[in-house]
């Protein structure tokens, strides 16, 4: 999907309490930004849940157009440990260049502006992987990142709004991740009021993932999305209760 570029593979922009984060920018992430009128100047702090290429390879050039080339200190960069060791993700010229470099861990907890930030449990990834549950005054959103299944993942990302990676439509392969039938068990536990379907590969694609969606909002109740490239989500249309 990533080679190909079959879909964008930017990441998430983030707007939570009038603070922007970026999630895991990937290949294009700039191009895909700056093409969609976001502002990288703007950004709080740019957060990578995992080291692997298609979430990390934009990471320097994002962090360089966050601060103006280096040339204004700010922001903040959150990676597990393994993305600044040996062989570190970041340029080590780039390393000097936000406000600081914080290093996500199991079970921790972080803050920017009234948002809180938790990596709530390590996931069962090839490398150092964490999900995030962003909170807020008012809501509380999740994302699900590469794993592959394992009970316990779901319960600590109740949040009202819930992002999961979905690569397969069945469980299995080379890799760890979750497929189609691992999403609808964590909606199901969960129940949150929105959950979206993201980060497809080729069976998922191949299945259209839109029809997918549509299935489980009809046999589950909760309202399930197939995300698009460029498509936004008002956290406003939380409070629609009628799906």
């Amino acid at each position: 999907m990533v080679s190909r570029q079959l879909l964008a593979s930017g990441g998430l922009w983030l707007n939570l309490g009038g603070e922007e984060f970026l999630l895991d920018p990937g290949p294009g992430c700039l191009v895909q930004a700056t093409k969609r009128k976001l502002n990288p100047g703007r950004l709080a702090a740019i957060l990578l849940s995992h080291r692997h290429l298609d979430h990390s390879a934009d990471l320097n050039v994002m962090i360089e157009a966050m601060t103006n080339g280096g040339f204004k200190r700010r922001g903040l960069v959150f990676v597990p440990g393994d993305a600044v060791q040996d062989d570190s993700v970041i340029l080590r010229y780039v390393q000097s260049y936000p406000e600081r470099i914080e290093l996500l861990c199991e079970g921790g907890s972080y803050r920017v502006g009234d948002v809180t930030i938790e990596t709530p449990i390590r996931h069962h990834h090839p490398v150092e992987t964490y999900g995030i549950r962003f909170g807020m005054p008012k809501y509380t959103l999740s994302c699900i990142v590469d794993s592959r299944y394992f009970e316990g993942l779901g319960q600590p990302y109740a949040a009202e709004l819930v992002i999961i990676n979905v690569v397969r439509l069945e469980p299995g392969g080379p890799a760890d991740h979750l497929s189609l039938p691992d999403a609808r068990k964590i909606i199901e536990e969960l129940r949150p009021r929105v959950a979206i379907l993201t980060h497809f590969g080729m069976t998922m694609w191949r299945a259209r993932p839109w029809e997918q969606a549509q299935r489980l909002s009809e046999e589950t109740g909760i309202r399930v999305v197939a995300a698009r490239d460029g498509m936004r989500f008002d956290l406003a249309q939380l409070e629609e209760r009628v799906y």
